[in-house]
């Protein structure tokens, strides 16, 4: 099993001004492993196939994850952005199923 380190972005709600809030992302380091590692290319009627992964990562949870797991939004794997599609609490650790390309 590969090892995981890398960076979790959390998607934040936070009041600016009184009556303005805006969506924040806020990254956190995490360790872990790499439980599944598959990738595969997608037609998608473009000039060069999308290349969409199915990885499940596991990562030791901290106090901050373990709440506010559900703000998840994508991690930082292989030095790109991946949206997470499913996240499963097995305290102490919660389980990551990450899919395509994360847009921001």
């Amino acid at each position: 099993m590969a090892k995981f380190y890398g960076n979790i972005g959390y998607s934040k709600t936070i009041q600016t001004e009184p009556g303005i809030w805006e969506e924040t992302i806020i990254e956190k380091p995490y360790y872990g492993d790499l439980v599944k590692n598959i990738s595969k290319y997608q037609s998608s009627g473009n000039i060069n196939d999308d290349i969409n992964i199915s990885n499940s990562i596991s990562i030791v949870a901290d106090p901050y994850a373990s709440e506010n797991f559900q703000h998840m939004r994508y991690v930082v794997f292989m030095n790109s952005k991946w949206k997470i599609n499913n996240v499963e609490v097995q305290y102490p650790r919660i389980i990551l199923s990450i899919g395509g390309k994360y847009n921001e």
